[in-house]
């Protein structure tokens, strides 16, 4: 009769969790948070965050779809703009209802909302890749810079006690709405000249964005540092 090894015991949720501070520093934070109060004020009480949960989910999978049949159809781009709207209102939705009803789960809430904009911006960033406005190279790029922050933000929130949702006043929902004007753009106009060059006007932005969001890792990941070398000397 063999014993259990660790590896093989049941995993055991930690009892002495502790919520992070939520920073939202971002431009349209105050307007976004009357707005979703005032929607889960109203929302029917047979929906429920979970429900709101999958809703944005679906909406990341529909737009990654669309931007795959916008190569054959430009105008499914604007089909994207609006399964980012009912992104926004799904995933911004379910932690303010779950709040609003006094049903909050955090360590569940916390863990599969996360897991699932990790999910869902693979699948728009490889709808984008394949819709033929931006090149793989660039795509998978901006996957790897997005999950960089992603892990620095979590890993933050777990060693030093705050989850940022901001950075310079840019959150969840201004990236939805800057990403909607460009889906605008591209129909118009895919293509831009840079110094003489053509090139896709989304690998040209997203260039751009890899750039500042590499900054923002980098400035980040050394003021975590610090901060919590300075917490914990030796």
């Amino acid at each position: 009769m063999t014993g259990t090894t660790q590896a093989d015991a049941p995993m055991r949720i930690n009892p002495e969790f502790k919520t992070a501070i939520r920073l939202q520093r971002s431009v349209l934070a105050p307007i976004e948070r009357a707005c979703l109060a005032w929607l889960a004020q109203r929302m029917p009480s047979r929906v429920t965050p979970d429900h709101l949960t999958l809703l944005g989910f679906a909406a990341m999978l529909i737009a990654g779809a669309c931007y795959v049949g916008a190569r054959w159809w430009p105008s499914a781009l604007l089909l994207v703009n609006v399964m980012l709207a009912v992104n926004w209102f799904g995933d911004s939705l379910d932690g303010t209802v779950a709040r609003a009803r006094n049903k909050l789960r955090p360590r569940y809430g916390f863990y599969v909302d996360h897991i699932v904009d990790a999910f869902g911006i693979l699948f728009v960033m490889c709808g984008l890749a394949l819709s033929g406005y931006m090149s793989w190279t660039v795509a998978l790029a901006m996957l790897v810079v997005y999950f960089l922050l992603s892990i620095d933000v979590y890993l933050a929130t777990y060693t030093i006690g705050t989850f940022k949702l901001s950075f310079y006043k840019l959150g969840p929902t201004e990236l939805r709405i800057l990403l909607a004007i460009g889906n605008i753009k591209a129909l118009v106009r895919p293509t831009v000249h840079v110094l003489g060059e053509r090139y896709l006007f989304f690998d040209a932005a997203a260039v751009v964005a890899i750039a500042l969001i590499g900054v923002v890792v980098i400035v980040s990941v050394v003021g975590n540092t610090v901060t919590l070398y300075r917490a914990e000397r030796v």
